[in-house]
């Protein structure tokens, strides 16, 4: 039987590169590539007294689990943060992804390991032995596999609910390259309060940051489809910043999302993770990010997460009561920072598996 497709939905917006996908770096890029420094907003606090001995507790648990985390795959700069409020990001089908996106700092390789049956249990043990009330499983790309990695990314949503049904559950998912039935097989009754899926980059840069197989208009057919899959559920989407876009480029990128019918959205600013990834185009200042912030909530996004810090899944729980009808999650503090007055409600973790 023939695999049903997701329809691509157009942005109107390309960027033609051939069909050689992302390019090498020409020599003024590679001059481009010399780290820029980063802006006074970007000064972060270790933390102290009780953080240091959350973030302590936290590492522990995840070695002793053997656990490998996106907080530190990803070089996230929030880790202090995160782990000093006792929350973390797990990744658990290995450390490794099967495209090359010139954003990410996750490993890249065209056969992966083979995913190990015991994790989702493994993953389950770990979020209720930390006491979760919220937990947000990411996805890497595996394009070696038939469903793209659906079943088993069900496998641990299942049992995490089984072991922790008062667990709030969202998951970061990849576009399982347009494969319809995985994703409505997937969906089917999964105990999901949120979907996720990122579009990382305005479309126009697709082609420049992007692994060749992924694109704006794919990423808004799966949003959609999971949309019209499970109404009931929240969709999410995240955009970056800093790759080469416009303050327009933006705007227009949030309507047409919007548009595909995505509840709630997070921006943040793109660091460079190593001279071998793209460079920092540049930094916009904090008030631009509460433009951003106001402009997408007049679009009618449910919850908006909108600062130079600002990751996708960053205090996720927080973000869902939110949409949920909740108060206003993400303000900026001083240097501009993203922070939350709500950050005590909630002990959350997000997992990747």
């Amino acid at each position: 039987m023939m695999e049903r497709r997701l329809p691509i939905i157009e942005s109107g917006k390309e960027l033609s590169l051939g069909c050689g996908g992302a390019p090498s770096m020409s020599p003024l890029e590679k001059r481009k590539s010399m780290r820029k420094r980063l802006p006074p907003w970007f000064r972060t606090s270790l933390p102290t007294g009780i953080s240091q001995e959350r973030y302590n507790n936290t590492k522990s648990k995840v070695v002793s689990h053997g656990l490998n985390t996106v907080c530190e795959e990803a070089r996230c700069p929030n880790v202090h943060d995160c782990w000093g409020r006792g929350t973390a990001t797990f990744m658990v089908a290995g450390d490794v992804c099967t495209r090359g996106c010139r954003f990410c700092a996750v490993g890249t390789v065209k056969s992966p390991p083979s995913l190990n049956d015991k994790e989702p249990r493994e993953l389950a043990e770990a979020v209720s032995k930390m006491g979760l009330s919220y937990a947000v499983i990411t996805v890497v790309n595996r394009d070696d596999l038939p469903d793209g990695g659906a079943k088993h990314y069900r496998d641990c949503i299942d049992e995490i609910a089984d072991r922790s049904p008062g667990v709030g559950i969202e998951l970061l998912c990849s576009d399982l390259d347009g494969n319809l039935e995985a994703l409505e097989e997937l969906l089917d009754e999964i105990p999901l309060r949120v979907f996720a899926h990122n579009v990382e980059c305005i479309p126009r840069l697709d082609g420049l940051v992007r692994d060749r197989r992924a694109s704006f208009d794919q990423s808004l057919s799966i949003l959609s489809a999971a949309k019209e899959i499970r109404p009931d559920l929240m969709t999410k989407t995240s955009l970056m910043v800093g790759l080469g876009e416009t303050d327009e480029e933006i705007e227009e990128a949030l309507i047409l999302i919007r548009k595909a019918g995505v509840d709630i959205i997070t921006l943040g600013q793109y660091l460079q993770p190593s001279s071998r990834h793209l460079p920092v185009d540049r930094f916009p200042e904090p008030h631009i990010f509460a433009d951003w912030d106001r402009k997408a909530r007049e679009l009618g996004f449910k919850a908006v997460a909108s600062g130079p810090l600002v990751r996708s899944s960053y205090r996720a729980g927080l973000l869902w009561d939110e949409a949920m009808g909740g108060e206003p999650v993400v303000t900026r503090d001083s240097t501009g920072s993203a922070v939350s007055h709500l950050s005590s409600r909630n002990k959350i973790a997000e997992v990747e598996v």
